[in-house]
């Protein structure tokens, strides 16, 4: 006789665009929450289609370009008939144990939200070493106390309408999971490569944002004495001035914090790693160059009557 499980009065938050291929494992890891929303970003593929089979509410979210992006939209707008929150990516899975765990974590009243630590699957292995665990994430949470932080990127281009490496501000007291969530792209390495390319714009930016001492009210904050994410953000003001970053990145990664113990994919994700800290080092060149821009001279003619049509002659 099959096993009935009971539903988990949470209420699960699928970011989304373009993730078919993602989205059937992920929407399955999720059933026993009691409500699932997907908010999906005028996907062009079949993610529409499938969140539906599943049974989830498909909400569509279209982007101003500026502020909120998609997950602080939707934990201000959906109408979630439970108070706990659950926001998971396409690329993620939550494991039976995980619901195990949640369902009884959200019954105590002494925390108003919990860290879950994260496996990183890259090329069908778990990245162990290179800093890449444990990976905790604010991602579970009573969702009128919660809200993501701000660090004024939204004035770049390309870097897409959903908070990615953005953190959650929480009011009151946040506890930690024993259980794993598991990321599992399922995608190829040209879309890890598509995707770190728009990352990196952001990434610029934030560098850019430290380097110039940009107001840190509405953030998490940067705090050496803090919670682990507060510590990171601290180490990455200093980060930020150190010279030859792509080659600390790889060495960090692959020597110091034994990213070479998982084999020859930890050597492909310390060399790719080291290529993004590259990709984000030549665009904070670039905001540096341009005032705060990508690739804009604000010199520029503003009468565009008086340039030719002809050709330019370009030396190569």
């Amino acid at each position: 006789m099959a096993k009935i499980t009971t539903k988990v009065p949470v209420s699960v938050l699928i970011p989304a665009l373009n993730e078919e291929l993602n989205l059937p494992a992920c929407l399955e890891s999720v059933a026993r929450a009691d409500e699932v929303f997907v908010v999906d970003s005028q996907s062009s593929d079949r993610s529409v289609e499938i969140s539906q089979e599943y049974g989830a509410n498909v909400v569509q979210f279209d982007f101003n370009g500026r502020w909120p992006k998609k997950k602080n939209w939707s934990l201000e707008n959906l109408p979630f008939r439970n108070e706990w929150v659950l926001i998971v990516d396409c690329d993620e899975r939550i494991t039976p144990e995980l619901w195990d765990e949640i369902a009884t974590a959200i019954k105590e009243d002494n925390y108003n939200g919990y860290y879950l630590n994260r496996k990183v699957f890259f090329l069908g292995k778990w990245i162990r070493y290179g800093g890449k665990y444990p990976d905790w994430n604010l991602r579970l949470f009573r969702h009128k106390l919660g809200r993501y932080e701000n660090l004024n990127t939204e004035d770049i281009p390309n870097t897409g309408d959903n908070e990615v490496h953005e953190h959650v501000i929480l009011q009151g007291n946040v506890g930690y999971l024993k259980e794993d969530m598991l990321h599992i792209d399922f995608r190829d390495i040209y879309h890890w490569l598509q995707r770190h390319n728009r990352y990196s714009n952001w990434e610029a930016r934030v560098y850019y944002n430290l380097l110039i001492g940009q107001d840190e009210s509405g953030t998490i904050g940067a705090n050496l004495f803090g919670d682990a994410v507060q510590r990171k953000r601290f180490l990455k003001k200093i980060w930020v001035k150190l010279p030859f970053k792509p080659l600390l990145r790889f060495v960090l990664f692959y020597f110091i914090r034994l990213g070479f113990l998982d084999g020859h994919a930890g050597y492909i994700y310390g060399r790719l790693l080291s290529q993004y800290e590259y990709q984000i080092g030549v665009k904070l060149y670039e905001l540096r160059q341009f005032g705060g821009k990508l690739n804009v001279n604000e010199n520029e003619t503003e009468d565009d009557s008086q340039t030719t049509s002809e050709p330019v002659q370009v030396k190569l």
